[in-house]
């Protein structure tokens, strides 16, 4: 039988508490994908947008929506915050089709785990 009362059970419950705490806000604040799974008339859409190089923006994997904040244009050039560092986006991974989404998007790429640039970046409203 446990003591619930006993200074370790308490230590170990507030530990598991505080786990799931972390594990909520992690996963709280995770980007939201770009493919709106209520919306699989857009699904051709992305699957065909490239950047001015001709590299497919959707590689399997799905861009990151942006919040307005999340992303800032100066003297023709736009930047991104990812991972909490402001990234400058390249000419040519910017998309000048319309954005039929309507939401600011960006494709990052890794590489080793780490974040290397920029694939797609696709502006939205500035609300």
């Amino acid at each position: 039988m446990i003591d619930h009362d006993s200074p370790r059970a308490i230590r170990i419950f507030l530990a598991v508490i505080a786990l799931i705490v972390l594990v909520m806000a992690v996963f709280h604040h995770r980007p939201v994908r770009a493919h709106d799974h209520s919306r699989p008339e857009l699904d051709g859409w992305f699957k065909s947008l490239r950047n001015k190089n001709t590299v497919p923006c959707c590689d399997g994997s799905d861009a990151m929506r942006l919040s307005d904040v999340d992303w800032d244009a100066k003297d023709g050039h736009y930047r991104v915050r990812l991972e909490g560092e402001w990234v400058d986006v390249p000419d040519s991974a910017v998309i000048e089709s319309p954005n039929r989404a309507g939401q600011t998007m960006v494709w990052p790429y890794y590489l080793n785990g780490g974040l290397r640039g920029v694939r797609c970046f696709m502006p939205g409203s500035m609300t």
